[in-house]
């Protein structure tokens, strides 16, 4: 019975400590050109220093109506990798190879997050597409939120 008794407060105890636990978040962003001609940017961009947004941050009411005044030069970073991908467009349309490669590349960032101790937790995309003749940009854009234990 002691054995027992034993053994479940062993369990409950280890259920506790793992809600105790906290992550830490990086998020990784892929930027891929739609615009004709490879005269696009396409980009993976990852951070290589923090930011903490209560210092950005103000709270607006009807009682206190004051502007944030944060000022934008003090919001960017200076130190972030840049990785070069290729752009979906070339002068003949869509090019299917650039899209392979870009896979490619985007995942071997993955697999090396992965490697250095990150789990992929999210991946949240969006597009602003070419509108028509005289348009002729536009960016596929995705996040990779990754997260892993807080040391």
């Amino acid at each position: 019975m002691k054995l027992i008794l034993l053994t479940a407060t062993l369990i409950l105890i280890s259920f506790i400590d793992l809600k105790a636990q906290s992550y830490e978040y990086k998020v990784i962003t892929s930027i891929e050109s739609i615009v004709p001609m490879g005269i696009g940017r396409s980009r993976i961009i990852s951070s290589e220093e923090d930011k903490d947004y209560n210092n950005f941050t103000s709270e607006r009411s009807t009682e206190n109506n004051k502007q944030n005044k944060s000022k934008r030069s003090s919001i960017k970073i200076d130190n972030f990798e840049e990785t070069k991908l290729l752009n979906f467009f070339s002068i003949a349309g869509i090019n299917f190879k650039n899209v392979a490669s870009n896979d490619a590349i985007i995942s071997s960032k993955i697999n090396t997050m992965t490697s250095n101790g990150w789990d992929l937790a999210f991946v949240v995309s969006g597009v602003e597409s070419d509108a028509g003749k005289n348009d002729g940009q536009g960016i596929y854009i995705t996040r990779y939120i990754f997260k892993r234990l807080r040391e």
